[in-house]
């Protein structure tokens, strides 16, 4: 390890690796990656459904999903490294009356920008998905370009090609401290000694707000604990079932390996880094994926798990620069969307932080828009 680098990214998940690749990429110096844990990415990335979607309600974030997207789709051609991009598609179940409106709003938004979004009734969302209950269903809407893609694969991905580039990382190195000196990062301070830096770049997840505490910046990031159930094999599930979003109950599933997996945010849970699983959090899971599959009484609980989402009060990122601090960038606050936005999010904080025009114009992500009232809430958030 150095003693001084042009760019220290705090957090090594995906998002934070997916950034000091780009980085890289554009040539941007001696650049170095620190992640607190014994491994990269076993914090909110490896707990993560690997669901990837274009099908919000604000311009930005659909903009930032169309390049992920992309992205997604070249990634060897990209990265040099192979990972595997399932277009099964994403489908949103609108079954309440009061939902129906919006979602078909935030279709023609998404349409306008280029995105192919078909708008279902009931009778073709059961040939979609057949293994779903249609008997509610007013209309759906789905997507064939979105789909599944394992976060790990992903990730290592980046791993691979950001070291390739000669982009340091080192694990168990915990940022314990951030430097400043008129009004500036200095460096940052770690277990194993200080580092010098003009820029730390913040990609800690749900951490977020913790690295801003330490540059007296406040992040309004918080992490809430969310579950995932899968089931053992089930015939029943096709090769092509996509991700189906069940919008009133708020159920999420795709088809896992043979079985399916199963997700749900339940809202009441405080904020916190408790990661720890409640049984009746995954009863109310498996409820709801029966009501909506109702053949899922025969399935049999494969595994869960608990992982934390990194929210924003309006439901979309922070990107850019802070004003208080030079050389201090968040990326982070992704609201459960971090895997999905990585690739896109990513380039174009590259481009900010090297100078560059961006490939998205992300103003409304800045991290001064709550103080100025520039909020503007993603509603189209599972």
């Amino acid at each position: 390890m150095k003693t001084h680098y042009d760019a220290i990214v705090v957090g090594g998940g995906v998002v934070g690796l997916a950034t000091v690749f780009n980085l890289a990429k554009q040539n941007y110096g001696d650049i170095l990656l620190l992640e607190k844990e014994l491994f990269i990415g076993s914090g909110a990335t490896a707990k993560c459904a690997g669901g990837i979607r274009a099908q919000f309600s604000s311009k930005v974030n659909i903009e930032i999903s169309m390049k992920s997207i992309e992205i997604f789709e070249h990634f060897e051609e990209i990265t040099g490294e192979p990972a595997l991009y399932d277009q099964v598609g994403y489908m949103f179940v609108l079954t309440d009356p009061a939902t129906v409106e919006p979602y078909l709003q935030a279709a023609e938004l998404q349409k306008s920008l280029g995105l192919d979004v078909q708008i279902l009734d009931a009778a073709g969302a059961g040939k979609i998905a057949p293994p779903i209950r249609t008997d509610d269903i007013i209309k759906a809407t789905f997507c064939h370009r979105d789909g599944l893609g394992d976060p790990h694969e992903f990730m290592q991905g980046y791993f691979r090609a950001a070291k390739k580039l000669g982009v340091e990382i080192l694990c168990e190195t915990p940022v314990t401290g951030i430097t400043i000196a008129g009004g500036r990062v200095t460096g940052v301070k770690t277990p194993k000694g200080d580092i010098a830096t003009p820029l730390v770049i913040n990609a800690a997840g749900p951490y977020c707000k913790l690295i801003g505490d330490m540059a007296g910046i406040k992040i309004p990031i918080e992490p809430y604990r969310r579950q995932i159930v899968t089931s053992g094999e089930l015939n029943f599930i096709p090769a092509t079932m996509p991700m189906v979003v069940d919008v009133s109950s708020g159920l999420y599933c795709h088809k896992e390996s043979k079985g399916l997996l199963m997700g749900w945010a339940d809202k009441n849970v405080p904020p916190g880094f408790d990661e720890s699983q409640d049984p009746d959090y995954n009863d109310n899971i498996l409820m709801k994926a029966l009501d909506r599959i109702p053949q899922m009484e025969t399935a049999e609980v494969a595994n869960s798990w608990a992982g934390l989402y990194e929210s924003t009060p309006d439901h979309h990122a922070i990107i850019g620069f802070n004003k208080e601090i030079e050389g201090f960038f968040t990326i982070g606050g992704f609201s459960g969307h971090g895997f999905m936005h990585a690739p896109g999010a990513a380039l174009v904080a590259a481009e900010i932080i090297a100078g560059h025009e961006p490939s998205i114009d992300i103003g409304r992500l800045s991290p001064d828009r709550f103080i100025e009232g520039r909020v503007e809430e993603e509603t189209n958030v599972i």
